[in-house]
């Protein structure tokens, strides 16, 4: 019986757990307003705060144990959370790459633009399809492109054998209109004809020999390095050159491209724009926002990231629970007596329960904060590269410790602190007076 009964509160202590760490802020917030409610107006809920109170005074005369419950919580939350600014801003570069009113077609089940080719045929239907914006000429503004790869020495590399894979784009004038938040932060944009190169500052920053001014070696050809651009997401890790150009280099007799994005007239537009192209008999296309393209090419990789930091945290957890039981079965053993002078005169075992698993949970909560205070200042904007899905090169991007990334780690601390102080509460409020008063 005594066993079903321990199996029972396990189950409901998880069950609890699970459903405390999908609260938002504002179920933390109605929650404390309850207890605060709870420790105001009703005589058990006075007598917790008193012995919460008589707690917290004593944690300075056991700082080394206390430090051990802080310290384990920290390490948790601060993995827990570097992992998860990680996978945020990892995210979060993709999803400012694309928009609602931009729109990406490649040919019929493509993955990606790395499988994709449109024949020169099938871009100029495309430009022409309805719900794309113009420029002041009247132009359309759609932008074929052609991705290919290339390989660059990375900086820092220990010999010349230290390759990476880097994004060549292709482009044409029209892309900086259909980009517009593509901007040119160092010398010019390159010469249409010519073998030269815009790099974006992530790629700069990733491969060596990218200043301006510089010839490169893609392949078996020479290129100049004539601008640095900025874009704010994915593309700002690649190279940009004449579309033609690169054609040339890698598809040599070809005039394909592997994609064409298009400016929209606006958000509404796009469902009028894709049924055209979908319903034409002369291409097979499929067609998508960018905001939804680029948000599909990082989901795999987001998840894969936030999975391992939830598994390696969960990991870390037991080892910081376990040291939480530890501590708080020493604190109760030592505390016995004064725990057991309130039993006899008078507090039932509810206050003293709630008491020492606030405390408990007050160490967890320094803890969590302290954990996430050094993840922020360790990594947040801390710069990183990655494969992508879809892509043929790494993607730069910067760790995100946003404030919902701190949340999820105050919430682990909390429930830390909550498994850790409720098995020796329960134990507290269980022993008897007599019992307690002669062990200590």
């Amino acid at each position: 019986m005594k066993f079903l009964l321990g199996l029972l509160t396990f189950i409901v202590v998880i069950i609890g757990v699970i459903g405390f760490l999908s609260l938002p802020w504002q179920g933390l917030l109605l929650l404390l307003a309850l207890l605060g409610a709870w420790m105001w107006l009703t005589r058990p809920g006075q007598q917790s705060a008193q012995v919460t109170g008589i707690g917290v005074g004593t944690i300075g005369q056991r700082l080394g144990s206390s430090a051990v419950i802080v310290i384990g919580i920290a390490g948790v939350v601060g993995v827990l959370v570097a992992m998860l600014a990680m996978a945020n801003g990892y995210s979060e570069t993709l999803r400012r790459s694309g928009s609602d009113d931009t729109a990406i077609v490649m040919r019929g089940a493509s993955a990606s633009e790395v499988s994709s080719v449109l024949g020169h045929d099938a871009t100029v239907v495309i430009e022409q399809a309805p719900g794309i914006a113009k420029d002041d000429a009247g132009k359309p503004l759609a932008s074929p492109e052609l991705v290919v790869a290339a390989n660059l020495p990375m900086k820092g590399g220990d010999s010349e054998n230290d390759v990476g894979s880097v994004t060549l784009r292709g482009i044409g004038d029209m892309a900086w209109k259909v980009h517009s938040n593509a901007k040119i932060l160092a010398g010019r944009t390159f010469t249409p004809g010519l073998r030269e190169l815009v790099v974006g500052k992530g790629a700069q920053r990733q491969y060596a020999g990218l200043d301006v001014d510089r010839e490169v070696k893609l392949g078996n050809q020479t290129w100049k390095v004539v601008g640095v651009f900025a874009s704010g997401d994915a593309m700002e890790s690649e190279l940009w050159g004449d579309a033609d150009v690169v054609m040339s280099a890698y598809r040599p007799g070809g005039s394909s491209r592997s994609s064409v994005f298009v400016r929209l007239t606006g958000v509404d537009a796009f469902d009028a724009f894709k049924a055209a192209l979908t319903s034409d008999p002369r291409l097979q296309v499929d067609v998508d926002t960018t905001a939804n393209y680029f948000g599909k090419q990082g989901e795999g990789t987001s998840k894969m990231i936030r999975a391992i930091g939830f598994v390696v945290g969960a990991i870390m957890a037991i080892g910081a629970i376990f040291g939480a039981l530890n501590t708080m079965f020493a604190a109760v053993a030592v505390r016995a007596r004064e725990i057991a002078t309130l039993r006899a005169i008078g507090f039932r075992g509810v206050p003293v329960v709630v008491a020492i698993m606030l405390e408990t949970m007050l160490l967890a909560l320094i803890g969590g904060a302290l954990g996430g205070l050094i993840a922020w200042l360790v990594f947040n904007g801390y710069t990183a590269s990655t494969m992508t899905a879809g892509t043929t090169g790494q993607l730069m991007f910067e760790f995100k410790v946003a404030p919902a990334v701190l949340w999820t780690g105050i919430k682990w601390a909390l429930a830390i602190g909550f498994i850790g102080g409720l098995y020796p509460a329960l134990r507290a409020a269980r022993l008897p007076v007599t019992t307690a008063l002669r062990e200590s």
